[in-house]
């Protein structure tokens, strides 16, 4: 399914529940403003989960498009500011673990917490990352949060900034030296 259908569906998906969730004439926004706001949050959604699958995918040209002409990535790899920057870090990190292989990794997404204010967004959700083990089986090695702040860009959400934190399976920080 293309991205733009999936975006498509999921905002269908969040008007029908909005048309049976809100009884008639209750007070609020306008159904214009509400359907604009389902709209935004599918497409933010649908960028969050595309984050993952082209990260995955190593198709880190269209992964760095996910990102605002400033954006910001922060975490335990590194930072970077801007698309091409943010491509270099990622290649770094990941262009050398082949897609396919029994050396292969993936993201799962999941929890998202999407604010929206006007063409700019805050959004929180969780990242498992799973790599296979010596033997080839899928292990979760690493599990964490994002915290991104979003902006609509040339007419699409991008990320402004995506700080992503370890909350489980990060080394420990190195100790301080003794003095």
């Amino acid at each position: 399914m293309g991205r733009d259908t999936a975006v498509k569906r999921a905002a269908a998906a969040a008007l029908l529940w909005l048309l049976l969730a809100v009884p008639a004439g209750a007070a609020g926004p306008s159904i214009d403003v509400r359907v604009q706001k389902l709209s935004d949050a599918a497409e933010i959604r649908t960028l969050l989960h595309d984050y993952g699958r082209l990260l995955d995918a190593r198709d880190l040209t269209a992964f760095s498009a996910l990102f605002a002409r400033d954006g910001e990535w922060v975490g335990g790899i590194g930072t970077a500011k801007g698309p091409e920057a943010i491509g270099a870090m990622m290649r770094k990190a990941f262009g050398n673990v082949p897609v396919g292989s029994n050396r292969a990794n993936f993201h799962l997404l999941s929890n998202e917490i999407i604010a929206i204010d006007g063409d700019t967004a805050t959004a929180w959700s969780r990242w498992t990352f799973v790599a296979a083990d010596a033997a080839g089986r899928p292990t979760m090695a690493m599990a964490g949060h994002y915290d991104d702040r979003l902006v609509r860009e040339g007419g699409r959400w991008r990320f402004a900034r995506r700080v992503a934190t370890t909350d489980i399976g990060a080394p420990p920080p190195p100790a301080a030296p003794a003095r």
